[in-house]
């Protein structure tokens, strides 16, 4: 809808309410989000659920003005539990350091909310004010750091905006004889079709990988692969576009048909480790997941 926008603001949503005739925000709320019944709008304002711009709870009879800004806690009706467990590596007062499974979201997106790595983390470690400092997909597992402080989190993003922290993920992919390792890969990734898939397209590169072979067997071999770039899908994309496809990978090169999450055959692809010099110490910090593909 024209004049609606978003942000995240912690662990809520914040809608800003466009232009309209609305009498209420309730009213103006079930215009902007069709896919969600009043009903279940009357039960989040009645549970507190949905906020204004101070944090306070709105009534159903709230009047609506434009530009209001909304805070509102998405909620998924019968959520799944997903029955792989997180490991907490690393927790200060600034950082918190996890191994997340295959199939866990790092944060609340679509169908999952509770379901999360950062929902997970908030209540095990009694901090609403996590925040991810990056994402890496629902089907990768491995590291993912988080802010713990807000004092801190400019300095600690700062890292990933400007490139300084080394990624390393270790991949199982078909055999690549032809090619000489190590390589780059640097191309121009773009949003494709659907919405939640990339593709490469003629043009600048946006995006680049170093790539090399750590162990060869028959069928698979284990791969290192450093982004330099932190595009969506990076990864995914360019071990396709070479040839060879991470094992179980169902969006590359081709998407494969809709089905419930396969737990026997996860992606291999492991975020391994994370190294940084920290900017509030000046100390070189490195972080190894104790995961493996």
């Amino acid at each position: 809808m024209p004049g609606l926008t978003f942000q995240r603001d912690e662990h809520a949503s914040t809608v800003h309410l466009p232009e309209g005739d609305w009498a209420s925000v309730l009213e103006a709320l079930c215009a902007c989000f069709p896919a969600i019944g009043r009903a279940q709008w009357v039960d989040r304002i009645a549970r507190g659920r949905v906020l204004d711009r101070q944090g306070a709870a709105i009534a159903a009879d709230t009047p609506y003005r434009a530009g209001l800004r909304i805070h509102y806690y998405r909620e998924v009706v019968d959520e799944a539990p997903i029955p792989f467990d997180e490991t907490v590596l690393h927790v200060d007062e600034h950082l918190v350091v996890v191994d997340k499974p295959h199939f866990l979201p790092v944060a609340p997106t679509g169908r999952f909310v509770e379901q999360t790595l950062l929902r997970r983390l908030a209540r095990r470690l009694g901090n609403p004010q996590l925040v991810p400092l990056h994402r890496i997909d629902r089907a990768t597992a491995g590291l993912v750091l988080f802010s713990a402080c807000p004092a801190s989190r400019a300095a600690y993003q700062a890292l990933f905006r400007e490139h300084r922290i080394a990624k390393r993920y270790e991949a199982l992919a078909a055999p690549l004889p032809a090619l000489a390792f190590p390589l780059w890969r640097r191309s121009r990734l773009v949003r494709g079709e659907p919405f939640f898939r990339m593709r490469e397209v003629a043009g600048e590169p946006n995006s680049e990988t170093r790539i090399e072979v750590i162990e060869r067997a028959a069928t698979h071999w284990r791969y290192a692969l450093h982004p330099v770039t932190g595009r969506k899908h990076q990864l995914r994309v360019h071990m396709a576009a070479l040839g060879a496809p991470i094992l179980h990978d169902t969006f590359y090169p081709e998407l494969s048909e809709a089905a419930a999450d396969d737990h026997r055959c996860p992606l291999k692809l492991l975020a391994r480790e994370l190294a940084f010099v920290d900017p509030l110490s000046g100390a070189s910090r490195r972080f190894r997941s104790h995961l493996d593909l």
